[in-house]
Formats: structure tokens, C-alpha cells, sequence
């Protein structure tokens, strides 16, 4: 393939590019230079880096947070003669070294990893072996520890570049303030000078928003049942408690409305089955918790409610961003109500333990090993929580700890044990009250989204540092504006 449109039109079958995948494939493509790209869910980031990938002689690696999507894209990828494959913990030790062997042979072009790959020696000194002409950071908000979804391997991203020889890199994600961009290009180990961003704006016309205040659920119902007898086809609806969420979905069906459910406490089986049925259209919408959207490519997706208040402008963007992907006209509606606003402030405070909680759950590890692994994740509760059953900070210490690899094994399988220290920024108290005083000003963003009187795209766009955005003409505020 001699350039970026011959591989366009063989592989993807369309004859031209959109927006600013044009400018990023060519700087990474005839310039070699590192690349941020800001680009709203659905617009085709993955292009950006497919296309150098096919180009170039070397492999590329694609670093992806979202082990449940790794089968979802290489498939994908396949399915148009692209030699990809992933290599995660679903997979066999054997089927494992297989893979390593065809990408380090260049018969694998477009290899998918998780960060916690580079955890394991055997994978860091084989994948050294490799010609690898572009490393591709999927989800980079990943990377900052201010940005919605932090993974702590994330942040040794630039450990791993320079273990590879410090290869072209793009970063790409939907969602970035202008402090969580400086940080990805920081931990990358790159500099403002090195590293382009490019940002394609919230540049989704056919959506439109809107935020109603809804006293209780009387009158959140009337505005769901307003939304589904007037927009007909597929549709989301988020809850951020799973209760809420039941509680909706039996006023649902005595109102004779069919719909799925969605949520993390389902089976992984049921959740694929749920999934499936919404994206062949079985299911005409779905009531699900932020567990549901990672994967969800359905371009014919008509309207995104909210019916309890998001955590963050991020979260929010990320969420409203299945909607619409054919271009046609969508509804995002936030149905706001002050008592949500303590659901997300309890999960923020579950969110980030204190230094104190820390140390008194790797004493525990530590010291009573054997009685945790026999009696379970209660026993510690006991300990740390007096049984509250109600508060969850246990859930995420243990994953945090496990993210820096201080343990390893779970107390599921009764085999948890201390292998490390604990790092420094789980003992750096100051720094955890910060990071809790940053996760509640995001949450006070969305307040702010919900009050101002300004477009609301408006509103968006300088969240995440994009100033020149234009009033969309396509949300509420901007009907009042225009009177």
C-alpha cells in the first residue's frame, strides 16, 4: 500500500477521512511526530492509528484498558483480513507465546495489550525483540491520575515506551481537561514541543441536550415515558444505583414498556446475552448503570437518559456520545434531582480511602493472612468497618492495591497475599485529600452544567478546554436564549 486512502478503501471500505484523521495519520505517517488526539466517542479514532499501523513495516502495539473489548475489536479487525490479536489474562499461557511469536516475526501487524502486561519480565524481554514502528495508547485519561478512570499502570506508560525504544506514539481519548492532557503527555515522558494535540471539539450537531429538574420519581417517570412515546427507536437509560435502576424497570413493565437491564452485579454470561439482544435490536432500550457502553457501536441509537445524576462532565460526555453515531437527530436528557447529588458524593467518598484506611488494611493483610483467606472479605469489613455493610472504600482499596501490584491473588479465591510495599502516593494523605477534593469539583461540574443558563455545548466544550465552540442551537438553553 503506497498511502493512507489505498488502505482506507481495501480494508475499511470508505474513500475518504473525516474531521482531523486526515492531519493525524499524515504527521504520524510522513512526519513521525507524537500525537494527542481529542476526539468525541464515535467519531474514528481508531483509524488514526489502524491506518499507520498497516502502513508501517514495524508492528504496532495498542495499548487498551478494556480487556471485555479486546475480542470485540480484533475480531472487527479480522473480519477485514487485518492481522491483529491481543494478548490479556483471558488468554492461555500457550496461546500467549503464540501470539508474542507472530508479532515479534511481523505476521501480527496490530497487537492489543493491557499495561499489566509489562508487569511480567518473560513479556517485557520478548516484546523487546520486536520491530515496533508505533505504540497506540487507547483510553489516555487512563494515564492521569486526575482524569475519571485512573489505572495506576497507566502511569508507568513511559517506563514502558522507553522499554521499547521509545517508539512514535499517539494517545487518544474522548475525554480530557487541559490538566489531564498536560499529564498525559507528562507521564509519557514526552514534551509540549514533542507532542501535538489535536481536538476535534464536541463536534456532535445532531444531539440534542437537555437538563429537566424532577422533584422525585413521579415526576422522572413522566419525563422517561414522555421521551419513549415520542422517540422511537433504540435507547439507553443510566442509573447510577443498581436498586433504582429495578425499581424503574418494574414501573416499566406494569406500564407495558419492554426493555433489558444491565448492570455489574448480573452474570458475565447474562450481561453478554443483555449486550447482544440490544445490539441486534431484540431489546428496543436498556436500563443499565455506567457498566453498559464499552463497546457499544450502535450507530441508530435515538436517546441517552440520564436518570440520576453522572459523577463528572467526563463520565456524562462519554455516555451521550452512543448516541447518534448515524448523524441522525438524538435526544441526551439529564434528569436532575438534588437527593442524586448524595448518591455520587457516598461514591466518591468510597472511591478514595484515606491513608489511614490504607495502612490499616495491609496490617491486616499482612498480619492475619490466614484468617482472611478462610473467613473472606467479611472478616475484614469486621475489622475496618465494624460490618457496615454500606461502606464500600474496602472494595477499593483492595483494587487499588492489586493495581499497584502489593498483592496479589484475591480473597474470592482465598489466596490474597502482601508481595510489595505499599507506594508512596497511598500513604501521601494530602495528596488523596486533594484527589477526593478533585473527584467532588467534577461532580460540582455537573451542577454547573445543570444551572447555567449558557449553550450547553458551549458549556462542554470549555470544560474540556476547547474555547471556540459556538452555540449549538440544538439544546435548551439555547431555545431560551433564542426566546
Amino acid at each position: 500500500m503506497t498511502n493512507p486512502i489505498n488502505i482506507l478503501q481495501k480494508y475499511f471500505g470508505f474513500d475518504s477521512l473525516k474531521g482531523e484523521q486526515e492531519n493525524i495519520i499524515n504527521r504520524l505517517i510522513y512526519d513521525g511526530g507524537h500525537s494527542l488526539v481529542l476526539m468525541p466517542t464515535g467519531s474514528g479514532k481508531s483509524l488514526c492509528y489502524q491506518i499507520p499501523g498497516l502502513y508501517f513495516d514495524g508492528g504496532t502495539i495498542v495499548l487498551s484498558p478494556l480487556i471485555a473489548l479486546m475480542q470485540d475489536q480484533v475480531d472487527t479487525l479480522r473480519r477485514k483480513n487485518i492481522p491483529a490479536s491481543f494478548i490479556n489474562s483471558t488468554v492461555s499461557r500457550s496461546d500467549r507465546e503464540k501470539r508474542l511469536e507472530q508479532f515479534i516475526k511481523g505476521n501480527i501487524k496490530l497487537l492489543y495489550v493491557t499495561p499489566e502486561r509489562f508487569r511480567i519480565p518473560e513479556f517485557v524481554n520478548r516484546i523487546k525483540e520486536a520491530n515496533i514502528s508505533l505504540l497506540a495508547v487507547d483510553e489516555a485519561h487512563c494515564i492521569s491520575e486526575w482524569g475519571h478512570d485512573f489505572r495506576p499502570d497507566y502511569s508507568r506508560i513511559g517506563e514502558f515506551r522507553e522499554l521499547l525504544g521509545n517508539p512514535l506514539t499517539v494517545a487518544l481519548t474522548a475525554t480530557a481537561t487541559p490538566d489531564v492532557q498536560e499529564d498525559i503527555i507528562r507521564k509519557l515522558h514526552l514534551n509540549k514541543d514533542e507532542m501535538k494535540i489535536f481536538h476535534q471539539g464536541i463536534d456532535r450537531p445532531n444531539l440534542r441536550l437537555k437538563a429537566v429538574d424532577v422533584f422525585d420519581d413521579k415526576e422522572k417517570l413522566k419525563e422517561i415515558l414522555n421521551v419513549l412515546d415520542n422517540y422511537s427507536g433504540s435507547g439507553i437509560i443510566y442509573f447510577a444505583l443498581i436498586q433504582t435502576l429495578e425499581k424503574f424497570s418494574l414501573m416499566l413493565r406494569d406500564k407495558g414498556y419492554k426493555h433489558g437491564v444491565y448492570h455489574g452485579k448480573l452474570p458475565d454470561r447474562e450481561r453478554k446475552i443483555r449486550q447482544r439482544e440490544f445490539l441486534n435490536g431484540t431489546e428496543n432500550f436498556m436500563l443499565a448503570t455506567n457498566a453498559f457502553g464499552m463497546g457499544i457501536d450502535k450507530p441508530d441509537i435515538r436517546f441517552v437518559i440520564h436518570a440520576e445524576a453522572p459523577s463528572s462532565i467526563e463520565a456524562y460526555y462519554q455516555e451521550i456520545g452512543r448516541a447518534g453515531r448515524d448523524g441522525n437527530d438524538s435526544l441526551c436528557l439529564l434528569l436532575y434531582n438534588q437527593e442524586d447529588l448524595y448518591t455520587q458524593m457516598q461514591f466518591i467518598k468510597w472511591s478514595n480511602p484515606g491513608a489511614d484506611y490504607y495502612s490499616a488494611l495491609y496490617d491486616i493483610l499482612n498480619r492475619e493472612s490466614g484468617a482472611v483467606n478462610s473467613m473472606g472479605i467479611e472478616y475484614i469489613r469486621e475489622k475496618l468497618s465494624f460490618k457496615n455493610r454500606s461502606d464500600f472504600r474496602l472494595e477499593t482499596a483492595l483494587n487499588m492495591m492489586d493495581r499497584y501490584s502489593v498483592t496479589e491473588g484475591d480473597v474470592e479465591h482465598q489466596n490474597i497475599k502482601i508481595i510489595n510495599p505499599m507506594p508512596e502516593i497511598l500513604e501521601d494523605d494530602e495528596y488523596l485529600k486533594e484527589k477526593l477534593l478533585g473527584n467532588n469539583k467534577k461532580l460540582l461540574s455537573v451542577v454547573n452544567y445543570f444551572r447555567g443558563g449558557e449553550c450547553r455545548r458551549v458549556f462542554i466544550s470549555g470544560y474540556f478546554g476547547f474555547y471556540d465552540e459556538k452555540p449549538c442551537h440544538n439544546c435548551d438553553n439555547c431555545d431560551l436564549i433564542s426566546g
